[in-house]
């Protein structure tokens, strides 16, 4: 267990910080996966409208060291290009 207040701190900060992170790596998570079952389904529309909320939360996540800044580019550009390919 952590002895001086600044380690004490450190351990509270952690795990708020840990938390955060995890919120948004979830977020990506589950709308990439939800994008890629749109196009699978050919449901070109549905993930279109999907695209700027990822582009949103890869973006702002990147901004914050969640992700780095090319990750968050290859995501979207992945997802871009899944896209045009099936419309």
């Amino acid at each position: 267990m952590a002895i001086t207040k600044s380690a004490q701190k450190a351990i509270r900060q952690n795990k708020k910080r840990r938390l955060l992170n995890n919120k948004y790596r979830k977020q990506i998570k589950n709308l990439v996966k939800e994008v890629r079952l749109l196009i699978g389904g050919k449901k070109i529309e549905e993930a279109k409208n999907l695209l700027p909320k990822i582009y949103k939360i890869l973006d702002k996540a990147a901004k914050i060291n969640i992700i780095k800044k090319n990750t968050a580019s290859r995501k979207k550009s992945r997802l871009a290009k899944a896209i045009k390919k099936i419309s």
